[in-house]
């Protein structure tokens, strides 16, 4: 299969007139690796100067600037070289413009010895954020890869039986054969939590779900120990990509819905 993404003329407006079934709001994730102590350095003093200039972007709906963990990804060891940026836009062209040229972005693109980015359209959400609502369902579930996020505000009380059962989840999502793309984030270390991953299709992602381990038990204790105070589950079909993780674009070879010709 052709890889989709944005690595050559085609810009993602066009392509999506072209594909003539993209509308509504466009959520970005970007990931970006740091190396070396300066470069780390600067990250973290950006966790506090950047907010306002992502804020300030023209057309912004919902931002989070946001760490990584260490491993899967889905560890309570921060990882001080990896940064995430959630932001969502009333359409492809914004989405492309200010995530590609606006000079926040550029920052920290420079700084960067690798970034990558998914452009993505909600088919499915449901609960809250920061007490907002971020994500406004636009399509319906199609074929090919898919994204899913899940963002919870831990209860203080639970901390440690939470993140006992962590390890477990991480490495049943990490042998997986079928995850193309899993990692970990949040705000606020162990109390804000992000997961973030990308499936070939919707029932690849349903078997995982469904499968009696250490997900589905731990699914089950939080809801019958009540362990958050904010949760948040979204789904998405993702769109295009920018850019390479460990040293290619995980979806290099996956038909996507927006082709850079």
């Amino acid at each position: 299969m052709a890889r989709k993404g944005m690595s050559g003329a085609q810009s993602l407006e066009t392509a999506a007139r072209d594909a003539g079934n993209v509308s509504g709001q466009i959520v970005t994730l970007s990931f970006f690796r740091f190396r070396g102590w300066r470069a780390k350095l600067w990250a973290f003093a950006q966790m506090g100067l950047a907010r306002g200039a992502i804020r300030a972007l023209p057309g912004l709906g919902f931002a989070k600037l946001m760490g990584g963990g260490t491993g899967e990804g889905f560890t309570p060891v921060p990882d001080t070289g990896l940064v995430a940026i959630l932001t969502t836009w009333p359409d492809l062209a914004t989405a492309e413009a200010e995530t590609q040229r606006s000079a926040v972005f550029e920052r920290y693109r420079a700084r960067a010895a690798e970034q990558w980015s998914v452009y993505l359209e909600t088919t499915s959400a449901r609960g809250a954020w920061s007490r907002q609502i971020p994500f406004h369902a636009a399509s319906e579930v199609q074929g090919g890869p898919i994204a899913a996020l899940t963002r919870a505000t831990i209860r203080p009380a639970i901390l440690l039986k939470f993140w006992k059962r962590v390890p477990n989840i991480s490495a049943s999502i990490g042998a997986d054969e079928n995850v193309i793309f899993k990692q970990g984030v949040g705000e606020v270390p162990w109390l804000h939590q992000v997961t973030f991953s990308i499936w070939p299709d919707a029932e690849s992602m349903a078997r995982f779900a469904r499968h009696d381990g250490p997900h589905a038990q731990a699914i089950r204790a939080v809801r019958e120990g009540d362990w958050f105070a904010e949760e948040l589950y979204a789904r998405f079909r993702v769109l295009a990509t920018e850019g390479s993780w460990g040293g290619q674009d995980p979806l290099a070879g996956y038909s996507l819905t927006l082709a850079a010709e």
